[in-house]
């Protein structure tokens, strides 16, 4: 069992590593990577793409697999 989840929880891994690369920026420049360059419509409720939507569920999944290998040792 906890071969099978070490080996989900690389997966998982490595998918969502692919899926945050494979997103654009909206925010062009280093601006964005260190807090700066916000724009005024920051705070406005923006509606989710279909890469933010898996990799919300990718991250999700990568934390309950960490949940389930720290209790299993």
């Amino acid at each position: 069992m906890r071969t099978f989840l070490g080996i989900i929880h690389i997966l998982v891994a490595l998918f969502m590593m692919f899926i945050i690369l494979v997103q654009q920026r909206k925010q062009g420049g280093f601006s964005g990577v260190f807090g700066g360059g916000t724009q005024p419509d920051a705070g406005q409720w923006q509606r989710f793409t279909a890469l933010t939507k898996i990799t919300i569920v990718a991250a999700a999944i990568f934390m309950i697999t960490s949940f389930f290998i720290v209790f299993i040792n």
